[in-house]
């Protein structure tokens, strides 16, 4: 098969992986003559995937070739459709073709599983170190790691890989045993688990290395010396990925899911990807895809445990806490409006905010407050107290920020206390975009 026609395959077979950022790690250039490529992103050219995601990646399988059958998987050993596989050099060889056009800042590799995981694995890992090794690649590389392969083929990829994922799949271990019988949510936690050590052990070693006393700082080499470097290991850290809507698991639920891996494994990203029907597909599975802003809600809401202070269970409380509310007590997020705003309207008794004498911390809870805009009004305030023109300045939705706040000559008047019809005036009926709309 003509290397062109592979790409085409294997290119359309990755589509469905979502957790392809390529951010969180140091920069790299080729200044100086030294190696090709930067991650840095500058001048790179984006493209579409054709679920309407914009890529800078070349985002790929090794094959899609795969002895599991799991049901949500469109490679998955009984699907009907066209199989490919790439060579090691040929993998290299379009990564640095399409980075020398410019088209992308790096790879973004997996792989079915062939023979073993260990083979799998190890060929994921050769592309890897044959880019960096034998071409001096700079660019991104993040790999998908499979969590049946040994810890020491884990580890090489580590060395090479500015970002490791293991996806989760699906949030509970019930739904995991259902559609995807023959992954084990246990070995993929160990796995988690093995590359965050690795992973603060790299970063602890550069600490020591940047100045604590008594570390080795300094390597004499022929003629010169420089500074040691510490070992390196998957510096953009490690990522996963949920598939929502393809068991009957709650947004809250998956929420929690979060949380407990950002708290034990220390993860940078939890991506969450959309099911998508797929060509012959189980009696198992839902016969239709959930809403696209089911998956945009818990990006926000995910972004609220991050970001701005939030817990899973303040997001969605758990049943027992509840009101009659029937959308709140079913365990999802309000697809009519974001999660921040919804838990505002929730809790009146927490509003108005006072934004010249609120903490950070009350702020960041304010709709319509982001991270940056919360910085601006800490810094306004110490030069004198902000009146209702200074939010207009700084472009601030007002509809939505002025009626959970106070500033000097506004103070909101009795819509706290109808949270209902506060409900209706801030969240219109929700419209279903079309991705390319």
């Amino acid at each position: 098969m003509l290397t062109e026609s592979k790409l085409a395959i294997l290119a359309d077979a990755a589509k469905y992986d979502a957790s392809c950022a390529s951010s969180g790690t140091s920069a790299r250039n080729s200044v100086g003559g030294r190696g090709i490529g930067s991650n840095e992103g500058m001048g790179i050219c984006h493209s579409y995937a054709p679920d309407g995601r914009c890529i800078s990646l070349l985002k790929i399988l090794l094959t899609n070739y795969c002895q599991y059958d799991c049901l949500y998987c469109v490679n998955r050993v009984s699907s009907n459709v066209p199989r490919a596989r790439f060579a090691v050099q040929e993998v290299v060889d379009l990564t640095l073709d399409f980075y020398r056009r410019n088209c992308i800042e790096g790879l973004f590799l997996s792989s079915g599983i062939i023979q073993s995981p260990d083979y799998t694995m190890e060929r994921v890992v050769e592309v890897a170190r044959v880019l960096r090794e034998e071409h001096d690649f700079r660019g991104y590389i993040h790999l998908k790691t499979i969590p049946d392969a040994s810890p020491e083929l884990l580890q090489r990829a580590g060395r090479y890989a500015d970002r490791l994922s293991i996806n989760i799949e699906l949030p509970t271990e019930q739904g995991l045993a259902a559609l995807a019988p023959e992954k084990d949510g246990a070995a993929i936690q160990r796995s988690m688990g093995r590359l965050a050590l690795h992973i603060d052990d790299a970063r602890q070693q550069a600490r020591d290395q940047r100045g604590r006393p008594g570390s080795p700082q300094i390597v004499s080499l022929p003629g010169r010396t420089r500074r040691a470097e510490a070992p390196r290991f998957a510096p953009g850290g490690q990522s996963t990925q949920m598939i929502v809507g393809a068991d009957a698991a709650d947004d809250r639920t998956i929420l929690a899911t979060s949380a407990r891996l950002y708290g034990g494994y220390g993860l940078r990203r939890v991506y969450y990807s959309a099911f998508s029907p797929i060509p012959d597909a189980s009696r198992a599975l839902p016969l239709a895809a959930p809403p696209l802003v089911r998956e945009h809600r818990l990006y926000q809401a995910d972004w609220l445990m991050r970001f701005y202070g939030f817990t899973h269970d303040e997001i969605v409380p758990p049943a027992a806490s509840l009101g009659d509310s029937e959308a709140r007590s079913s365990g999802m997020l309000s697809l009519e409006m974001d999660p921040k705003l919804a838990w505002a309207v929730a809790h009146p008794e927490c509003f108005p905010v006072d934004l010249n004498t609120a903490p950070r911390e009350r702020l960041l809870r304010v709709p319509g407050l982001g991270v940056r805009t919360v910085e601006k009004l800490l810094a306004a305030r110490r030069v004198r107290r902000l009146r209702h023109a200074d939010l207009g300045r700084l472009h601030l939705p007002l509809a939505k920020v002025l009626p959970f706040v106070a500033v000097t000559d506004h103070l909101p008047h009795d819509r706290l206390r109808a949270p209902a019809r506060l409900r209706a005036q801030l969240a219109p009926a929700p419209v279903q975009a079309s991705l390319f709309a």
